[in-house]
């Protein structure tokens, strides 16, 4: 079990309400991206995750084409009413309308309206000038289900850096619609993805349990650090080859006061501190890094 200290409360478990530093860790375990980082390479490398590769991407770079990789499945839920829940090419992109959904007040709708993806800014004007809900089955000229497991984006101005935004498991991860409409506006207590965790026990403010997900697909720990990164390579040495994720749990406390908080780190009541301010509350960042060095 991996034991983590947040010292502040989460708010909604929703990518497209979550916003606060705590929230978003808790998420990044249970939905997943098209996208993730190879954090041990230099620079830092993108890496497929629900893609099957990099995308093909227009000279112009307004044109992403994306390939999903078959067999991934959400979390089992009540939503899917027994049935195994495989992840498709309009999960994507029901991401992205959920995002820019005024009635969501999503933190992330500027970031992602700001991409410039074809229609979709209109398609939420249309439900804020009338007044009416958002209609998540109108097209959208940018965003496009190719076919089951093909996505396509088409962007009205050149964004070479939009694969970043598509790595971004906290913000624009795949979701189902089946979700939404079981849970409706309680969906930001029922998180369902198809990430290495899933929610196991929430005590609002207090303590978040993640278990792994037993139907989780087969993936395995790589990196590509650098030849002469001796810390990179002992790491790589280290995990290898180990089945993801690693522990069977993650459990989360929420510890607002910086006291309690340390002293539970230093009784060995939790792994490690997750803070706005860094890892060590600042009362005590003398104490744990004396005359500025660890």
């Amino acid at each position: 079990m991996l034991r983590l200290l947040f010292n502040g409360a989460e708010s909604p478990l929703d990518p497209v309400q979550a916003t606060d530093l705590y929230s978003s860790t808790v998420l990044s375990h249970i939905f997943e991206a098209l996208y993730g980082y190879d954090h041990l390479a230099r620079p830092t490398q993108v890496q497929p995750r629900l893609a099957d590769g990099l995308p093909e991407v227009s000279s112009d770079f307004k044109v992403w084409t994306i390939k999903l990789r078959r067999g991934i499945y959400f979390a089992d839920d009540p939503a899917f009413k027994g049935q195994r829940r495989e992840l498709v090419a309009d999960d994507v992109l029901f991401g992205f309308k959920r995002a820019v959904d005024p009635a969501n007040k999503s933190p992330v709708a500027t970031t992602v309206l700001d991409e410039g993806v074809v229609g979709l800014a209109e398609l939420r004007k249309a439900a804020f000038d009338g007044r009416k809900p958002f209609d998540y089955d109108a097209p959208v000229a940018g965003l496009q289900a190719l076919d089951r497991y093909t996505v396509r984006f088409t962007l009205s101005a050149s964004r070479p850096r939009f694969i970043l935004n598509l790595a971004n498991p906290s913000m624009l991860p795949a979701q189902a619609r089946e979700v939404l409409t079981f849970y409706g506006k309680n969906i930001g207590d029922h998180p369902v993805g198809t990430g290495p965790f899933r929610l196991k026990q929430w005590v609002r403010a207090s303590k978040i349990v993640l278990e792994r997900n037993p139907g989780f697909r087969e993936e395995f720990y790589n990196a590509q650090p650098a030849a002469d990164d001796a810390e990179g390579q002992a790491l790589l040495a280290r995990f290898k080859g180990r089945r993801l994720p690693m522990v069977d749990e993650v459990e989360v406390s929420i510890v607002e006061e910086n006291q309690p908080q340390w002293l539970s780190f230093l009784n060995g009541q939790v792994d490690a501190l997750v803070a706005n301010t860094g890892m060590v509350p600042i009362d005590f960042s003398l104490l744990a890094v004396p005359n500025g060095h660890l």
